[in-house]
Parts: C-alpha cells; structure tokens; sequence
C-alpha cells in the first residue's frame, strides 16, 4: 500500500524561483503557511505539530 505524495518540479521552475529575490521568496513561503494554517483540520495540526517537536502530544497518536 502506498501512502504519501510526491512530485516532479520541471528545471525551468526551479531556475525561476531561484531568480526571486529574498522579499519574493518570503512572501511566498508566508502565503503557503496561511494557506495550510487554513486548509489542516485540527488532527492533521496535532500529526504536523507531532512531528515538528519530535514528541507525542496528547492525543495524536492517531493509530490507537
């Protein structure tokens, strides 16, 4: 069974983004934590916030 995602970046988007500059690049990575702030329900929070700290907090723990 596989579980997880993966996916492909073509070269051409790689050199682009490393053709934004410092404040470019920021202000995307901030976007992307708004989005995800938004799109997680509150589990997904815990397993992200499990993870993160590299310790169990209550209630994660979501193969019990």
């Amino acid at each position: 069974m596989n579980k997880g995602f993966y996916y492909t970046l073509e070269k051409e988007d790689i050199v682009n983004y490393m053709k934004l500059s410092t404040r470019e690049k920021l202000t995307w990575l901030e976007e992307i934590v708004l989005f995800t702030e938004k799109a997680l329900a509150p589990k997904e929070k815990k397993v992200r916030d499990y993870f993160r700290n590299n310790r169990k907090e209550e209630g994660v723990f979501w193969l019990d």
